[in-house]
């Protein structure tokens, strides 16, 4: 009887044992993360855990870290993870300084988790986004930053440096395993002198772009001006051409009338010429003459045929 009790104990002492040893082994991963299996000593273990219930050895550990996108501010107001003034300065290429707040999101390279566990030395995903990810996103973007004047910074370049800073970020996360999605600024300040400096030269530029504009302006009414006047003289060109055009047509009309005329009336003469013969010419005498002589007087004889 006795051993029958003691086998029903230590039967549920084995199965409690059994389940504490099931409980403490079980391993949660949360969805949107993977977690990396390394030994007490710290060596991965090799082995990545996706979402799920798994079973670990109690000799072996497990970090996780978020392969979701995960959202991070460094802000001046209490946003998100952003539960102080995260804001910071940067530098500019003409020695001012800029007060920014940014926001960013990123997630760990699902394939190279275990990379990123042994550069970390076993740091979870919070701790190196703390520890690592803001300082270098405040580090790097400085960099970008002394590139540029305060004027591109606060002014119409915002968007083109956002987009280099987009850039540069990725290169060089991307070395430890950690994908930069997005990036923005969502506020830029200057002090008060550099903000009055900044509008003195958006006001010059704008009084020189509106000069241009007026000069362009100026430039396209004195070449419609040109335009207008050599069409306008073109005009009265082709009005003179065509009253000289027209008095030589004239010209050449009473010329060739002219020529017709005369060569009518030279040929009408030369058939008359040609039709005049000796006899003819007598015979043209005999008709026209009076039957009367000739009347001479005094010694210089003239002779007047009357008619």
């Amino acid at each position: 009887m006795k051993k029958g009790i003691l086998g029903a104990i230590a039967l549920a002492v084995l199965r409690v044992a059994g389940l504490i040893c099931a409980i403490i082994c079980l391993e949660r991963i949360p969805a949107g993360y993977v977690g990396v299996v390394y030994n007490m000593n710290g060596g991965v273990d090799g082995e990545v855990l996706t979402q799920g219930w798994h079973v670990v050895s109690p000799t072996k550990k497990v970090t996780t870290y978020s392969i979701g996108i995960e959202q991070s501010y460094l802000t001046a107001e209490d946003k998100g993870d952003s539960k102080k003034d995260e804001s910071f300065s940067i530098p500019t290429s003409d020695g001012k300084t800029v007060k920014v707040n940014l926001e960013f999101s990123y997630r760990f390279d699902e394939e190279r988790v275990a990379e990123t566990f042994t550069q970390f030395k076993g740091k979870s995903g919070e701790v190196i986004k703390d520890s690592f990810i803001k300082p270098k996103v405040i580090a790097w973007t400085q960099e970008v930053s002394a590139n540029y004047p305060v004027t591109d910074i606060f002014g119409d370049k915002r968007t083109e440096i956002n987009a280099e800073l987009d850039t540069y970020l990725r290169q060089k996360f991307e070395l430890y395993g950690i994908i930069i999605d997005t990036v923005n600024f969502t506020d830029i300040s200057v002090d008060d002198e550099t903000a009055a400096a900044i509008q003195k030269k958006v006001t010059a530029q704008q009084e020189l772009e509106l000069a241009n504009i007026e000069a362009q302006t100026a430039k396209i009414q004195a070449e419609k001006d040109r335009e207008v006047a050599e069409i306008a003289a073109q005009k009265d060109k082709s009005v003179a051409e065509i009253n000289a055009e027209k008095a030589i047509i004239e010209a050449n009309a009473k010329a060739d009338a002219l020529l017709i005329s005369a060569d009518a009336e030279a040929k009408a003469n030369r058939e008359i010429a040609a039709s005049l013969t000796p006899e003819l010419i007598e015979m043209h005498k005999y008709d026209r003459w009076n039957g009367q002589m000739p009347n001479v007087t005094g010694s210089d004889s003239i002779i007047s045929m009357v008619k």
